[in-house]
């Protein structure tokens, strides 16, 4: 497509996806420090090596089928796409103003957050190689049809009106099914303890902190980079609203999880203002262009509660969701995807106000990627686990996974 580069929302779009690709780094180490420290670098290097895997996977393949053209909906492809051999530097995206090449690389940030977010869940017992595999099995065959469907012009979801501003069902619902899922399939931990007790204790709360606040951070350019989907200028209105919104329900979210711990349990923990947090940011993902400021805090404070009752439910259970990947994202996920049938009003054309009609798209797109990416993990998992195995040895796991894995340790403070 020919026409002018619109530079400021060029650079704003430069931007939202190098923030993007910060939060994977946050997230190593908000999962790293949650682990225990024997276990620390294979934890990490499962956020780290997303980038490797699934930036080269997204190149190749990943943005030609989630954004090639499709004829019922299903699933893009455009042999032009492949690898991105056919796409021009100087190729325009839609009417945006945008290189082409700048939207595949924001896009492609997407899908590299998306898997890293299930390791979540497997911390500290998967094999490295089985979930390398996993992950490029699961990119291809779950993420980048269901990203299509919801975000290509002519995919079903977005036919029919579910709306995801930036994420809910797409990542966030679809990571934390896929998270549970591959829980049961992968089992619990050794000295896994329903209801807690001291077997498993983080080793670096710090880190975990730092992971928050690095997430905080790039999620402004996650979900205000996302009006590139329904602006031009991408760096205008929207994005300012998207901004401001994911602000107002990150902050109602921590302050919400502090109090509901101090009520419940006596303290206010640092894992759970930072759980808090992640909470208010994963429920707003698929709302914040489409919501005012007031309703981004009560969605946010909603989430906080929902999420924070289902991690207690969690450690009740023999389920090892090991860092809590379903009951913050999976849950915070769905929370956050009907939220935005009741509270969205209309900053962009085409969308509807909070309504019955809209809600009920949302309960489509929400009922929809929980069944297609349970079905999918389960398939995926089980192929894995057939030909090489989803677990560490029961030796490796005693000794720890940095150094049968990797064969270094993180910390030598003993030197």
């Amino acid at each position: 497509m020919q026409g002018t580069i619109d530079s400021g929302s060029t650079a704003w779009m430069l931007t939202s996806s190098a923030l993007v690709l910060l939060m994977v780094p946050g997230l190593a180490l908000f999962y790293g420090g949650m682990v225990r420290k024997k276990n620390i670098l294979a934890t990490m290097m499962h956020s780290f090596v997303a980038m490797a895997v699934i930036g080269v996977q997204w190149v190749l393949v990943g943005y030609c089928l989630s954004f090639g053209q499709s004829k019922g909906g299903l699933i893009g492809f455009d042999p032009s796409l492949l690898a991105l051999s056919g796409l021009s530097h100087t190729k325009l995206y839609a009417d945006k103003g945008v290189p082409e090449l700048v939207f595949v690389m924001f896009q492609g940030k997407f899908a590299i957050i998306t898997p890293a977010l299930i390791s979540g869940a497997i911390a500290e017992r998967m094999r490295l190689r089985s979930y390398l595999v996993f992950i490029v099995l699961w990119s291809t065959l779950v993420y980048c049809p269901l990203a299509h469907w919801v975000w290509a012009s002519d995919g079903w979801l977005f036919k029919l009106g579910v709306l995801d501003f930036a994420g809910g069902t797409v990542v966030h619902i679809a990571a934390g099914i896929s998270a549970l899922v591959l829980a049961i399939l992968i089992g619990p931990r050794r000295d896994h303890r329903p209801g807690g007790g001291h077997a498993i204790v983080p080793n670096n709360l710090a880190f975990t902190l730092t992971g928050a606040g690095l997430l905080w951070f790039g999620w402004f350019g996650f979900n205000a980079g996302s009006a590139v989907a329904v602006e031009a200028p991408v760096s205008g209105a929207v994005a300012g609203l998207a901004f401001t919104t994911t602000q107002a329900a990150a902050a109602a979210a921590a302050l919400t999880w502090m109090l509901l711990e101090r009520l419940h349990q006596g303290k206010a923990t640092s894992v759970g203002f930072a759980s808090g947090i992640v909470a208010g940011l994963v429920a707003i993902t698929p709302a914040a262009g489409h919501v005012l400021p007031a309703n981004a805090l009560v969605l946010g404070a909603i989430a906080a509660v929902v999420c924070y009752f289902a991690v207690q439910q969690k450690n009740k259970t023999r389920l090892d969701d090991s860092l809590d990947a379903f009951a913050v994202h999976g849950v915070g996920g769905v929370v956050g995807a009907l939220l935005v049938g009741v509270f969205c009003f209309v900053p962009v054309a085409g969308v509807l106000e909070g309504s019955f009609a809209q809600l009920g798209k949302q309960l489509v797109g929400v009922g929809v990627s929980i069944g297609y990416c349970a079905i999918m993990t389960l398939v995926l998992g089980l192929v894995v686990k057939k030909l090489f195995g989803l677990r560490v040895t029961e030796q490796t796991e005693r000794d720890g996974l940095d150094i049968a894995i990797h064969g270094e340790r993180a910390y030598h403070l003993e030197s």
